[in-house]
Order: C-alpha cells, then sequence, then structure tokens
C-alpha cells in the first residue's frame, strides 16, 4: 500500500478542517501541508503549514510543493450576493490556477475537489454558480494528473465542532435535528463530513470508477476505507 503525502487547502473552513483531522489520524498518510491564508491552528507531527494570501499564484513555493501524490482542495465560497465574473474568478480562476501549478510540479498527484450537489456539466443551465463548478470540475480533468475527483456532497453533517467562532458550528446545535430527520427520509442527500474525508483518502490509495463522486459513491469509498 501506498503511503499519501497531501497537499489540504481550505483548512480554516468545515469541511478542509475535518479533512485535516482525517488526514492527521490516518495509517496511511504520511505527510500533510497546508496552503492557507490563515494558521490552521493545528500542530502535529505530520504536519507542515505555508502561510500563503493568494491562492491563485502558489508559484513562488514551488520547491516545498514537489513530492505529494495528493491534493484535497477544499476552498470554497458562496455565490449570494456575487457576479459570475466575480464567482468565476474566485472560484474557477483561483482553483485552476493553483492546479496547474501542482500538476506541472507533480504529475502523479491525486486531485480531488470539493464541488457540490447540483453542478452543471454541460456548463450550458440557468444556475450561475452550477455553471461555474461545471466548467471547474470539467477544465480539472483535462490537467494532467494521475487522477481527478470531483466531490459533490449535498447536506454536510460535521463532527469536530473545534472552532465555535464558525457561523456553521454555532448553527449546527440548533440544526442538528434536521440532519437526523434528512438521514432517515432521504439518506442520499445527507453526508457525514468524516466520510467526505474517509473517501478522499481512499480513491487517493486505489482509485475510483468514476470521476464525479455524489453522496452515493462518496459513502461506498469511505466504507471501503474505515474496512482498511
Amino acid at each position: 500500500m501506498i503511503k499519501l503525502k497531501v497537499i489540504i487547502t481550505g483548512a480554516t473552513g468545515m469541511i478542509g478542517e475535518g479533512v485535516l483531522h482525517e488526514c492527521l489520524q490516518h495509517a496511511d498518510v504520511e505527510k500533510v501541508l497546508v496552503i492557507t491564508r490563515n494558521t490552521s491552528g493545528y500542530s502535529h507531527p505530520k504536519l507542515t503549514e505555508i502561510i500563503h494570501s493568494n491562492l491563485s499564484d502558489i508559484s513562488l513555493h514551488g520547491d516545498s510543493l514537489k513530492g505529494y501524490n495528493a491534493c484535497y482542495f477544499c476552498v470554497g465560497i458562496t455565490s449570494v450576493g456575487k457576479s459570475e465574473e466575480e464567482y468565476t474568478r474566485l472560484t474557477y480562476t483561483l482553483t485552476l490556477n493553483f492546479a496547474k501549478t501542482l500538476a506541472t510540479l507533480n504529475p502523479d498527484m491525486t486531485f480531488c475537489y470539493i464541488s457540490g450537489a447540483g453542478t452543471d456539466s454541460s456548463e450550458k443551465g440557468r444556475i450561475m454558480w452550477a455553471r461555474v463548478k461545471g466548467k471547474t470540475e470539467n477544465d480539472l480533468m483535462k490537467l494532467p494528473f494521475k487522477q481527478v475527483f470531483n466531490f459533490r456532497p449535498a447536506g454536510i453533517e460535521p463532527f469536530l465542532p473545534l472552532k465555535p467562532s464558525q457561523t456553521y458550528y454555532k448553527t449546527y446545535k440548533y440544526t442538528g435535528w434536521i440532519f437526523s430527520l434528512m438521514k432517515v427520509i432521504a439518506p442520499n442527500y445527507v453526508v457525514a463530513l468524516k466520510d467526505i474525508a474517509a473517501a478522499m483518502i481512499q480513491v487517493s490509495l486505489t482509485g475510483y470508477s468514476k470521476n464525479i463522486l455524489d453522496v452515493k459513491d462518496i459513502k461506498l469509498l469511505a466504507k471501503a476505507n474505515y474496512k482498511e
């Protein structure tokens, strides 16, 4: 079994923090590099951080980015209140610039991108964010990585209330019952954050038959990872 050397972005957000936590605990993850605008707040023998304000251009750190075989890209931003031009710059352009640098340095890398349920692969739908996410997914898959996986979670159940300042965790204590209900009436809509992290690790180790992963795929991969 290969050992993973992982680059993570978005580690100060809800999804990124969960992925970081699981990578630090996982036996098959040997090394973790976090590229972040602000420190993640974590300390661990596996962990190195690069504090970098402009994720659209990480070329300055080229030498430090070599030798990694997985990237978990967890940076995301809401489209609410943004024009298509601004949302494209902060979603598509930022992600592709970041990924292109890594693909040049680490062609043997598996790149995992957090997208979202409802993403529009045709790039022609009426919903702006879905078109932009669709173009991002499509163009990521054209880059010379070993493999690219686009994760499309819907409702995400957190498991790390370590940062009570984050709005998501503040509200979850009041909305948690909704997740419990949805798991019963719509199990293919809700996925645990812990399962997303486990699925990312699993596809990096074993690959998968699909490049676009919905909640069912994420749960299957997580289950396989827990059995490892």
